[in-house]
């Protein structure tokens, strides 16, 4: 027999020790745990997969083809929910001014809705990454001088630079994700720096420098993987202040053109119809651009509390 069995306690000590083993929880399991005790999140998160789902494949479950000019009649136009196009298909949510039904439109406008923001807040954390980080490990003038650039384009409003460049690049996808990528990616370099100045500080990089590796290596091998806790959150909202701010810019008339409407266009075509009745021109492109922010929202809000270590249990 060995010395553990003939001692009881230590037999006790060690099942005790394999039960917190196997007990204990892996990063991504405790996140995950903690995500899911709020109930609004994990719902807005199941919308956000549904809606993300109908864009992606807005060509196959679309009843028509909104853009397909030879589908789309006049004839149809301002058509109540409920009735029947010149082609036969139900337009359950009606028509707008042009023809086109409301479900295919507001399916297809989801698509670029949802394009424009996440390309836009992609493109945003990849030069805001960029210019913060380095910010961060340079220090100095070069951190003076870039972040006095960020606090320029911070004083500014953001609606007020997108509509100056629109109204000189014109319309359109790519104009209208360049213009959102000029006013997003200030907030993402001042978030990333903040985490850089405290996590440069720590023994993992001074190690890292006296082992002589490259600046580059250090910031995006290093420093970077412990800075992307903040980024996710910031990421989250940005993409949702993208869908807003795009949506807004299309009401206004310079965002996306009438041949590519997003929701926001959707809802400037119905606007002149409120008054006569035609309400479901407008409200229902409404009602699902405010249900896929708030569904943003509500993500965004409880990675905030997740990601937060001063709230960690």
């Amino acid at each position: 027999m060995t010395i553990i069995e003939n001692n009881p306690e230590l037999m006790v000590e060690d099942r005790n020790d394999e039960e917190n083993y196997e007990g204990a929880q892996t990063p991504l399991r405790r996140f995950l745990s903690d995500f899911c005790e709020a109930r609004l999140a994990v719902f807005g998160f199941f919308i956000i997969l549904v809606i993300a789902l109908v864009a992606i494949m807005a060509p196959f479950i679309a009843p028509t083809d909104p853009y397909n000019l030879a589908t789309v009649s006049i004839l149809d136009s301002r058509l109540e929910p409920g009735e029947a196009m010149m082609s036969g298909t139900i337009a359950y949510l009606g028509t707008d001014g042009a023809g086109r039904d409301m479900v295919s439109a507001m399916i297809y406008g989801l698509r670029i809705s949802l394009g424009v923001g996440i390309g836009s807040g992609i493109i945003a954390m990849l030069i805001g990454i960029s210019f913060g980080l380095l910010s961060a490990y340079a220090g100095g003038k070069i951190d003076s001088v870039f972040m006095r650039i960020v606090d320029i384009q911070l004083s500014f409003p953001a609606i007020l630079v997108a509509l100056v460049l629109l109204v000189t690049l014109g319309k359109g996808v790519d104009k209208t994700i360049i213009a959102l990528v000029v006013v997003q990616w200030a907030y993402y370099a001042r978030t990333i720096r903040g985490t850089a100045l405290v996590e440069r500080r720590r023994e993992y990089i001074e190690s890292a420098v006296c082992l002589g590796l490259s600046k580059n290596r250090i910031m995006f091998r290093h420093l970077l993987p412990n800075c992307l806790a903040p980024m996710i959150v910031v990421g989250t909202m940005q993409i949702a202040h993208a869908i807003s701010l795009e949506a807004t810019l299309s009401f206004l008339g310079l965002g996306m053109p009438q041949t590519e409407p997003s929701l926001g266009r959707l809802i400037s075509n119905g606007f002149e119809y409120i008054l006569s009745g035609k309400y479901w021109i407008s409200v229902y492109p409404g009602i699902a651009l405010l249900v896929t922010i708030v569904s943003i929202n509500l993500v965004g809000d409880r990675l905030r509390d997740v990601l937060n270590p001063r709230l960690q249990k």
